[in-house]
């Protein structure tokens, strides 16, 4: 059986169904994708291949450029992205905030998904680090586990702001519109390197080359292009572990600044 693990948001899932089941169709193999727990599944290789957020897979290189390799990362649809495999973190507030940009925003309260995240949270001490400001800037950081959740407590007003991955943000809305009216975007982090495919250690090298071209022919086929924007993607195209630097020059400045 051969293991896909995603640990990204809940709303991105059917997208890494249909990677997950392609591979498995192609190869011929059995194959199942599993919701990620730790990432001790990917250094004791117990998945074979993973949907991981930039930041940790950063920090999984740095603790051992052998854990994983960066394979692979989605297209996100509409011309903000310009065919690149990017994303923004756009800073939401409630739809009757008084802020009008990230300068109105100190001593608000802010919502993160968790703190291994890039877009929820790296990014944000990235711009502090930037902007020679100290975690106290907000007057608390709320964990919600999810973008999602985070989406819903700026839309209700029980949080002042948070920043939230571009893509699923959109998908968020489509699949719950009421919050268009709710919140409302004053600010964008970023553009930053999207989330990459990533395969372990578990797997052997012509095992990864197989899987990173399957994976970026997926949108060669009208019945993988339907299913792909359904998930808001034009495709995969291939990345390598040099696509992650901008993630690493903002880790490495938050570290200076103390932040984290």
């Amino acid at each position: 059986m051969l293991v896909f693990a995603t640990y990204l948001a809940p709303c991105l899932k059917p997208l890494y169904q249909l990677v997950t089941d392609t591979v498995g169709e192609e190869l011929g193999r059995p194959t199942r994708l599993v919701d990620g727990t730790s990432l001790d599944q990917l250094r004791q290789g117990e998945v074979g291949f993973a949907f991981l957020c930039g930041l940790p897979y950063v920090r999984l290189r740095r603790e051992d450029p052998s854990l994983v390799d960066a394979i692979a990362a989605p297209v996100v649809s509409e011309v903000r992205y310009g065919g690149r495999p990017i994303y923004f973190s756009d800073v939401i507030v409630p739809r009757d905030s008084p802020a009008k940009a990230w300068g109105d925003l100190r001593g608000a309260s802010w919502a993160y998904n968790e703190p291994d995240s890039h877009s929820g949270y790296l990014v944000t001490l990235s711009r502090l680090a930037e902007t020679a400001e100290r975690a106290t800037y907000f007057s608390r950081w709320d964990p919600t586990g999810f973008h999602e959740r985070s989406i819903e407590m700026v839309a209700r007003g029980e949080v002042g702001a948070s920043a939230i991955d571009s893509h699923v943000l959109e998908l968020a809305l489509r699949n719950r519109p009421a919050n268009r009216d709710r919140i409302r975007v004053i600010d964008v982090l970023g553009p930053s390197t999207i989330q990459p495919l990533v395969a372990t250690r578990a797997v052997s090298e012509s095992l990864k080359r197989d899987v990173a071209e399957i994976v970026v022919a997926l949108g060669d086929r009208p019945e993988h292009r339907e299913r792909l924007q359904r998930s808001l993607v034009d495709g995969f195209v291939t990345v390598d572990d040099g696509s992650y630097a901008d993630i690493r020059r903002m880790l490495a400045a938050a570290e200076a600044a103390r932040l984290c």
